[in-house]
């Protein structure tokens, strides 16, 4: 779990520091550098007329831009869709389970929206919503939230069932609590904790989601770099120069596992059924 978050904390460092770490812009576009392979070195002009030598650590794409480069603006990218998506499907997965789980009367009508959205595969349904919103980071990152919802509906609304029943839920409903305070302060801080993992587990899912997307050409816009984008364009000369393809795929790769294993790690500490085990 350590070395997951450490991982992890390095990508994200590196995205945020991209522009410091590279001398090269992400979108320019210089022809007689393209398709250079891993680690090679070229020999630029300065704007003082001055000549020095830089190096391709990821090599370059077709159109003689740094992989390098375009990786670590991508990470940006990529991970502000995972985070954004954890967030949003989690609040509004929280407010609709709560409402489900503890208004008897609105639980089958709910329920049934849900499992209607869980009917369909979640990667078709987020291609055919991002397709119809024109994609774009907006539309993609709306097009995962729906997909995620169904999700953490169901994980709230499993725990409402059991929390409700608890004594303690029992003495504030006999001292005359309202339903929104009952619910507020009482049941959701029960929730935190698998809230918190599934989080984490939505945040993967939807960068991968967010690459598959992009490679498909209807995510993000192929000027804006993304882990996806980068594949997308270098896979029509895979077999001839495979760097443009594998480089971001073994981001989006590393920044999954780590997600799964701090969310592995954190739901064992947050469990207290799996603490009392080990």
């Amino acid at each position: 779990m350590v070395f997951a978050a450490l991982v992890l904390a390095a990508i994200v460092a590196m995205g945020i520091a991209a522009p410091w770490l590279t001398p090269f812009d992400p979108a320019a576009i210089a022809p007689a550098s393209r398709n250079l392979v891993t680690g090679a070195r070229e020999a630029v002009r300065a704007d003082d007329g001055s000549v020095r030598e830089v190096r391709h650590w990821m090599g370059t794409d077709t159109l003689g831009r740094d992989i390098a480069t375009r990786v670590l603006f991508g990470a940006r990218v990529s991970l502000s869709v995972g985070i954004a998506v954890a967030a949003l499907a989690t609040a509004f997965g929280v407010a609709i389970g709560l409402i489900a789980g503890y208004l008897r009367r609105l639980d089958g009508p709910v329920m049934r929206i849900m499992d209607g959205l869980m009917a369909i595969p979640g990667i078709l349904l987020a291609l055919a919503l991002a397709s119809v919103w024109s994609g774009g980071v907006a539309a993609v990152i709306a097009a995962v939230v729906v997909t995620e919802i169904p999700r953490v509906v169901r994980l709230v609304r499993a725990l409402v069932l059991a929390l409700r029943e608890e004594p303690y839920v029992e003495a504030a409903i006999a001292a005359g609590t309202s339903t929104p305070a009952l619910i507020v302060r009482h049941i959701l801080p029960g929730t935190w904790s698998p809230l918190i993992v599934q989080a984490t587990y939505i945040g993967a899912t939807a960068i991968l989601v967010e690459a598959i997307l992009s490679f498909l050409g209807v995510g993000v816009p192929p000027e804006t770099p993304t882990w996806g984008n980068i594949m997308a364009q270098g896979r029509s000369l895979f077999r001839v120069y495979p760097h443009a393809v594998l480089w971001p795929g073994l981001f989006v790769a590393l920044t999954v596992l780590a997600i799964n294993i701090l969310g592995d790690g954190l739901r064992d500490a947050l469990d207290p059924r799996v603490r009392r085990e080990l």
